[in-house]
């Protein structure tokens, strides 16, 4: 029935060309951000599993970075040990030279005059060999976090960490000592052949010890180094499996603007005739 107080048709235009403006609006948002989901409504249950994934690769960047960075403490702390086995090594030449025959006690304390000193500098090596001012050697540096999962027993404060974290403690039962013992109350020293002989036995246990130490040392370099390397895949898979969630198909985004924006011209063409029929009536007053 023709009328002129409701444009019906005009109406429908209008609400189709809201429609499609709707979407061809969502996919330029779409295009533009490079996201599948750029509101909530677009996909609810997609967007918390997306926010879950991305919170999972950011947390584990930050953890390949934990274990770099832990390997980079223990690369310091290797370095001090080994500059105490060079120490060690020439205190032992010291002490064989000592233990020479062919030489009287004046020329040993020749000797033993360098060897103080280099026994001296062993403290200061375990004292200076240092990473943001924590001391290293002979210490328990406590738990790296490298992973995702985190678990805390105890309450307050204080309490075990567990979970995805590595633990660092180069303390040992029998760590590196500064001095090398020498004749008991005397000291450390090669000034006479009974205590050059008593630091060659105090020198080879301290190498020893250093020697374990830096095997546990090397021993953890290479598990955070695998650790980072396993953290550096499981980044790439997750992000992986969260692109196929969160981003956009762009060859499919960009049909369905185009379909969209033909819509909207269409929809406006109509609204422009629905608009002329109100007139058209009234020409049958004339």
């Amino acid at each position: 029935m023709p009328v002129i107080n409701t444009n019906t048709a005009a109406n429908s235009a209008v609400r189709f060309l809201n429609e499609n403006a709707v979407r061809a609006s969502s996919s330029v948002a779409k295009l533009s951000s490079g996201q599948r989901i750029v509101r909530a409504s677009d996909d609810a249950a997609g967007l918390g599993v997306s926010t879950k994934l991305q919170s999972d690769i950011n947390t584990l960047k930050q953890a390949g970075a934990n274990a770099s960075q832990a390997a980079s403490l223990l690369q310091v702390a290797d370095g001090g040990l080994a500059r105490i086995t060079d120490t060690l090594q020439r205190l032992k030449s010291l002490a064989a030279q000592s233990l020479s025959g062919t030489i009287s006690d004046t020329e040993r304390s020749y000797i033993d005059a360098e060897f103080q000193q280099l026994n001296e500098e062993i403290g200061e090596i375990i004292d200076r060999t240092t990473f943001s001012g924590n001391q290293l050697i002979n210490q328990s540096l406590g738990a790296f976090f490298v992973g995702v999962n985190v678990t805390v027993s105890g309450t307050g404060s204080s309490g075990t960490v567990g979970g995805d974290v590595i633990e660092i403690d180069l303390s040992g039962a029998a760590g590196v000592v500064a001095e090398i013992a020498g004749s008991g109350s005397g000291g450390a020293g090669v000034d006479t052949v009974a205590n050059a002989a008593r630091a060659m036995v105090a020198i080879d246990t301290q190498l020893e010890r250093v020697s374990s130490q830096r095997s546990t040392v090397g021993a953890l370099i290479s598990r955070f180094d695998t650790r980072g390397r396993n953290i550096a895949t499981t980044v790439e898979n997750t992000q992986a499996a969260n692109s196929v969630i969160a981003d956009v198909d762009i060859a499919k985004e960009q049909t369905a603007m185009v379909s969209a924006n033909v819509r909207v011209q269409a929809a406006v063409a109509a609204l422009s005739q629905a608009n002329q029929r109100p007139q058209q009536l009234l020409r049958l007053l004339n």
